[in-house]
């Protein structure tokens, strides 16, 4: 077992399997057989490029063995900071053959976070493409010297070439489906980013009950929009779910209604995820939205305001399921067959029965349904602990096994629950609790509201201020007058933020959250 990777306990796991939850098979091996009963279908687009199931085994199967070539050992740890491209599912699908570990890191991460995702998995390698987007990822290398090699998809410079790598000779490990397949990574916006070891066992369980969850079969076509290393665009079902199917995953880097609706309609896409921002700017696009028929959307990752998921359904005449997930594990999604209510209302119930949730207060203690608390989880794809972190585990998880999510949430009795903050994101005003969800949740009900904000900045009278940050449509945006939108609202007089920020966008992580510590630094700058 990897030293720092904390399992499941023994009975637990027996019991996973016996019931079929944990299939007790590597990801490789259940992707290599889906190449092989589909071989001579499309199974990833990017622009113009187009990879059949046969070749990408036969790709993926040559840079496993050349890796093995170039001395990486199974549970080997490789950083791999790759965009949307093709590359991506074929690196992806060599490592998991290789039962080599990929750190997945984000696009957007620097030589800070590089640095200490290397440092802390113990990384033998660094994978990279060698630009994208402007922005040249060998120099990001070149900053790394910690790291000990550097693999490049593309022009490799003074590195080492990907697809130079040999080892025809060399034969793929038997991987232990109990190990784990990938690293993913904590979505917190202060600190360093905590590794999520996700095993071959429970993770190909969330990508067949996800995909279970959304019908999907194998004329499944996934859009990934969402970077392909978060676990949205990844596994919920995402691009490992059209890969197990037989379906087909498109790969794009942009958001923009002007390309994605056109590829919505050339590929057939069936599926895409999206966070409610992008939700918004696609309802509002002046664009024939007969391009996106045939479309489901998932939204996640952050609070959906329920009367722009009205709107956005009727604009796009396609359903919108509501999801909310955790890398670390839990996924609760809508159903088709829910009540609107439901729908627009809620966050949903937990994607299989063997999810355990408490709802709990500060000491503890269960709070019955209908009241406010924090989300407690366990299950069978609900990780028992970060890896190489005994005090944060020590912190994050109960002594029974349960983690502790940070999120503040309400449960119906049907079992539905409802994000309404976060235990850190409770602003303490003159002791006054204000959630800054809930008055995010009223700003973007405003019909030139796009993206809202609120922080609590402290303060020498009142202990916290409530400042609300805006990305606003027009140039008639007045402070006062959204004051008194809130008012007509019906929002306490206490929960009315202090001073209102426009910006032109909200400024986020590398895992696509409103990154608040940002809007911190920014709190001094005059109101707008």
């Amino acid at each position: 077992m990897l030293d720092g990777f904390v399992p499941w306990p023994g009975h637990l796991a027996e019991s996973y399997r016996r019931r079929g939850l944990w299939l007790g098979r590597p990801l490789g091996d259940l992707l290599l057989d889906s190449c092989e009963r589909h071989a001579d279908r499309v199974a990833v687009v990017c622009d113009e490029e187009r990879l059949t199931y046969a070749e990408l085994a036969r790709r993926a199967d040559r840079l496993a063995r050349g890796l093995l070539g170039a001395g990486l050992k199974p549970l080997d740890r490789v950083v791999v900071q790759l965009p949307n491209v093709p590359a991506f599912p074929v690196v992806l699908f060599a490592l998991l053959r290789a039962g080599v570990i990929p750190v997945l890191a984000l696009p957007g991460h620097r030589a800070l976070e590089i640095a200490h995702l290397s440092e802390h998995s113990g990384a033998v390698a660094y994978l990279v493409k060698d630009e994208f987007g402007g922005f040249d990822y060998r120099q990001l290398a070149r900053e790394i010297p910690s790291v000990p090699r550097v693999l490049v998809s593309g022009d490799a410079q003074e590195f080492t070439y990907l697809d130079s790598l040999r080892g025809d000779d060399i034969a793929l490990p038997a991987v232990d489906p109990a190990a784990p397949a990938l690293f993913l990574l904590s979505g917190g916006t202060t600190g360093q980013p905590k590794l999520i070891p996700r095993t071959h066992d429970d993770y190909g369980l969330v990508v067949r009950a996800s995909s279970e969850a959304v019908g999907a079969d194998r004329d499944f076509t996934y859009l990934a929009v969402n970077p392909a290393a978060h676990n949205a665009a990844l596994g919920c079902p995402g691009i490992l779910g059209a890969l197990l199917l037989g379906g087909k995953a498109v790969l794009t880097s942009t958001v923009r209604p002007d390309t994605v609706f056109p590829l919505v309609r050339r590929e057939g896409v069936t599926l895409t995820t999206v966070v409610p921002a992008v939700l918004r700017l696609w309802a509002d696009a002046d664009r024939d939205m007969s391009d996106l028929a045939g479309l489901t959307l998932q939204v996640g990752s952050a609070p959906l305001d329920p009367a722009l998921a009205q709107r956005a359904g009727k604009a796009l005449s396609r359903e919108v399921m509501r999801w909310y997930g955790i890398s670390e594990g839990l996924l609760t999604h809508t159903r088709f067959d829910d009540p609107d209510e439901v729908k627009t209302g809620t966050d949903g119930r937990p994607m299989c029965p063997e999810d355990e949730v408490r709802v709990v207060d500060k000491s503890g203690a269960v709070v019955p349904d209908g009241e406010t608390g924090e989300l407690l989880t366990r299950g069978p794809y609900t990780i028992r602990g970060y890896f190489r972190a005994p005090e944060e585990n020590a912190r994050s998880f109960t002594p029974d096994g349960f983690f502790r999510t940070g999120d503040l949430v309400r449960r119906s009795a049907d079992g539905n629950i409802v994000v309404v903050g976060r235990v850190k994101e409770i602003i303490n005003r003159g002791g006054e609790k204000v959630s800054a969800l809930e008055v995010e949740r009223q700003l973007c009900t405003h019909p030139e509201v796009r993206d809202a904000a609120v922080i609590g900045v402290p303060d020498a009278s009142l202990g916290e201020r409530t400042y609300a940050f805006l990305v606003v449509a027009g140039d008639g945006f007045r402070a006062a007058a959204m004051k008194e939108f809130l008012r007509g609202c019906g929002l306490a007089t206490y929960k009315i933020p202090d001073r209102m920020v426009r910006l032109d966008e909200l400024p986020r992580s590398p895992m696509g959250k409103v990154d608040k510590k940002a809007l911190l630094s920014l709190a001094t700058q005059p109101a707008r």
